[in-house]
């Protein structure tokens, strides 16, 4: 009987490592990657965040010895996350994110860049991301978006490298970016959390930062943060952005909105930034601790879907690990 030859057309680009890795269309990078930090005000030691495998959130002594230990390990970009002690309505105290951005800044100097996020939500006794009206039923986003410009003048001042505006308010990159410039901090650069999607992937992040909404008025962000059905909503208000001053555009959550980062990738040339949020770390780690899958191969697997959808940027919890992990990349 005649022998059939079938032509291996593709396959000889799989044949091992060195071919793999010639032929990759992914790059992976460290030098990309952004590590958030949260630090907490008035605790003694460091805090577990519940849910997230690996993270704590540092004292004001602490952070210094994990910023130490990043950079030992390649990773220089941070995004912080300061947790004050005292929550209000109004009237927000914001010396002690000012301090701690002054304190790694004496420490590291120009060894690190310090992007800092600006919202309420860790500030508010409600847990919402700005100010609420009398009833709580509704945020008041002109009054919000005036208390953020101060507090991103405040971390400017303080040695911030970027500011980061999570809150989603309407008009906020624009009412920063002027308030920056006319303080003579024209070279701060402003990251904008753009594409915020309404998730319901960010449970341990508010844990670590005591920030759910938990007032009988306004019981979710939906009214502020992007729908998950509406995409066409994510890019114009990206545009938008980045029209009013951003520097970079983020998508948040990012595993599952790679078609937004394609899109967006599409109708600018701004760096995009994909924050593989807390919900989507954790569901990594548990299948890991599980042992349903091997960790490092997983992360590695959603680094490369963020930078084949068009991300320039990685925000990730497990960042400090990425120089290491890529260096041992079997392609």
């Amino acid at each position: 009987m005649e022998k059939i030859f079938y032509p291996l057309t593709q396959r000889r680009l799989r044949t091992d490592t060195h071919i793999r890795e010639l032929t990759a269309t992914v790059k992976l990078s460290h030098k990309s990657f952004i590590q958030p930090l949260f630090v907490e005000e008035g605790i003694a030691e460091k805090r577990l965040v519940k849910g997230l495998y690996g993270v704590e959130a540092d004292t004001a002594e602490t952070i210094l010895f994990t910023i130490e230990d990043c950079l030992q390990n390649g990773i220089s970009k941070f995004l912080l996350f300061p947790i004050p002690l005292v929550k209000k309505e109004s009237d927000f105290d914001f010396s002690f994110a000012s301090s701690i951005i002054k304190k790694i800044k004496q420490q590291f100097g120009e060894q690190v860049w310090i992007s800092a996020d600006v919202c309420l939500c860790s500030y508010t006794t409600h847990g919402h991301c700005g100010i609420l009206n009398e009833a709580h039923t509704q945020l008041i986003n002109h009054k919000t978006v005036d208390v953020l410009r101060k507090y991103a003048s405040q971390l400017a001042a303080a040695g911030a490298d970027c500011i980061a505006p999570s809150d989603m308010m309407d008009g906020r990159i624009a009412a920063i970016r002027t308030q920056l410039d006319a303080l003579g901090f024209d070279e701060v650069s402003i990251m904008s959390y753009a594409a915020k999607f309404s998730s319901q992937f960010y449970g341990p992040f508010r844990d670590a930062c005591h920030s759910a909404p938990n007032t009988n008025g306004l019981q979710n962000r939906k009214s502020y943060q992007i729908s998950p059905f509406n995409s066409n909503d994510a890019v114009a208000s990206a545009v938008r952005d980045e029209k009013q001053g951003a520097d970079i555009l983020m998508v948040k959550p990012a595993a599952l909105y790679t078609d937004v980062i394609a899109r967006l990738k599409q109708q600018t040339l701004k760096p995009i930034a994909a924050y593989h949020v807390s919900g989507e770390y954790a569901a990594v780690e548990s299948l890991a601790a599980q042992g349903l899958l091997q960790r490092d191969a997983a992360h590695l697997e959603v680094w490369a879907a963020l930078q084949r959808s068009g991300a320039d940027i990685t925000i990730s919890y497990a960042a400090r690990n990425a120089k290491a992990w890529i260096e041992k990349i079997d392609y």
